[in-house]
């Protein structure tokens, strides 16, 4: 795909932001050693990783420039790194790797998350949120209106999650694991420019879906498509908000001392 739109990204920054402090608020302490924030985009969580850990190593990890480009400007980093976050691996064992909203971009996750697991030092902690509204209307939707549109047309790669019980499996038997869903209401506000969730949605799930598109005359027949079952999924509120509905999967391991 194309480089993230770190403007686009970043027009509901308070409702993406809050998963990644909750998550943080469930990891605690952690052992001797770095701080690494993969995925970390436009680093949004530096200063909070920071606050939680000073004195520590803090590394950004993530394969956009236009992102990176943004997480320098934050000031909180100590080193960021431009790189596949799916082949990353670090030249020291680090204390905790976070990822918030990220690993959902990858495939082969029974491998991927073990890998990560055991290049942490022993008593490390693996913390992870990513989105898990696949069967939603506001991502179904996506899918629905580019079929209906152009077929069987290719598209890029799009969001892939196993279902929690997938995870336990993979990951109980490498250390402590706490495992949870919270769905959260989020109130977007009103736009003059299309439905909330589209405005929400299409710099994430609905990235592949545009780029795939093509022109920017296919692109906005998707785009009407999408917001007209949008308005029907996700009617507007009185003043023009919608209150949408976000499920987000967590785990934190705690990988064991051998």
């Amino acid at each position: 795909m194309r480089d993230w739109r770190p403007d686009s990204y970043g027009r509901f920054a308070d409702v993406r932001l809050q998963p990644a402090l909750d998550l943080l608020a469930r990891v605690g302490e952690v052992p001797g050693g770095d701080i690494v924030d993969l995925g970390c985009g436009s680093g949004v969580m530096g200063a909070a990783l920071a606050m939680q850990y000073p004195g520590r190593r803090l590394v950004g990890v993530d394969r956009s420039p236009k992102m990176l480009g943004k997480a320098l400007e934050t000031e909180g980093f100590s080193e960021l790194l431009e790189a596949d976050i799916a082949a990353w691996e670090p030249d020291t064992a680090p204390a905790l790797v976070f990822s918030n909203a990220a690993l959902q971009w990858l495939d082969g996750h029974e491998a991927l998350l073990p890998r990560l697991a055991q290049c942490l030092v022993p008593g490390g902690v693996l913390a992870v949120q990513m989105p898990h509204q696949t069967h939603a209307p506001s991502h179904r939707g996506w899918g629905e209106a580019f079929a209906a549109l152009f077929g069987d047309r290719e598209i890029g790669k799009r969001s892939e999650v196993l279902d929690p019980a997938a995870y336990f499996d993979l990951l109980s038997p490498l250390g402590a694991l706490h495992i949870w869903e919270t769905e959260y209401y989020q109130n977007l506000p009103a736009a003059a420019d299309g439905h909330p969730v589209r405005l929400f949605s299409e710099s994430t799930y609905g990235r592949p879906y545009l780029e795939a598109a093509g022109d920017t005359e296919d692109q906005a027949r998707l785009i009407e498509a999408y917001e007209a079952a949008m308005a029907k999924a996700y009617p507007l509120r009185a003043d023009g908000t919608v209150l949408f509905p976000f499920r987000r999967l967590f785990f934190v391991l705690q990988r064991a001392l051998s």
